[in-house]
């Protein structure tokens, strides 16, 4: 396999590069599992809260969200413990903009990483390539005349896959983190949504 020559061609610096990707990999895997999972569970709890809020059944509703563990949940729960008799609806809309606020790093934490780890691989690459290209212009400066420039062609194709590794790692992990990204700035938009649709239901007064 292509990957795996330019793995073994390369020198010590495959193997920063390799621990960079298993860790990239790791986080992707758990945030696309958690948003997959979030997302699923965001829509069966609304679905069950806005019957819930139809029929004035705040009690259920609240206890319900105490009950589970969901970024939906948080943000509704803190709506419903201000939802008293004659409550305007600013009130109840503030204390939902906080339970948003809580919510929101469980959401987008560790995705960040994705890019931080992009660029780590990427100037790995870079700094193998340097590396080798400095050992491979020493190595040649005592050998014979007649061989310099095979042993200097060869030395350097060696140093470049070093770079094309970084590369390699890098781009995935770019698109990854663009993907997560995109995934739970529309998770983000459904709770705000949700958050909307449960004022309008509670049918509060205005200030």
């Amino acid at each position: 396999m292509e990957i795996a020559k330019i793995f073994q061609s390369g020198g010590e610096f495959m193997y920063p590069i390799l621990v960079v990707f298993a860790l990239g990999l790791a986080i992707s895997i758990e945030r696309f599992i958690y948003l997959v999972k979030t997302s699923r569970k965001t829509q069966e709890i609304w679905t069950t809260l806005s019957r819930m809020i139809k029929a004035d059944d705040y009690e259920r509703a609240q206890k319900l969200t105490h009950e589970t563990k969901t970024p939906l949940a948080t943000v509704l729960s803190y709506g419903f413990a201000r939802k008293k008799p004659n409550v305007k609806r600013k009130t109840v809309e503030l204390a939902m903009e906080e339970g948003m606020m809580e919510a929101l790093p469980a959401l987008e934490v560790r995705t960040h990483y994705l890019a931080t780890f992009a660029n780590i691989a990427t100037l790995l690459g870079l700094l193998g390539t340097i590396v080798g290209l400095i050992q491979a212009f020493t190595a040649v400066a005592d050998a014979d005349p007649a061989d310099k420039a095979n042993l200097l062609s060869a030395s350097i194709s060696l140093a470049m896959n070093t770079t094309a590794f970084g590369l390699i790692v890098a781009i995935p992990l770019l698109l990854t983190h663009s993907y997560l990204s995109t995934k739970t700035a529309k998770l983000v938009s459904s709770l705000e949504m949700a958050a909307v649709k449960c004022l309008n239901l509670m049918g509060l007064e205005e200030e």
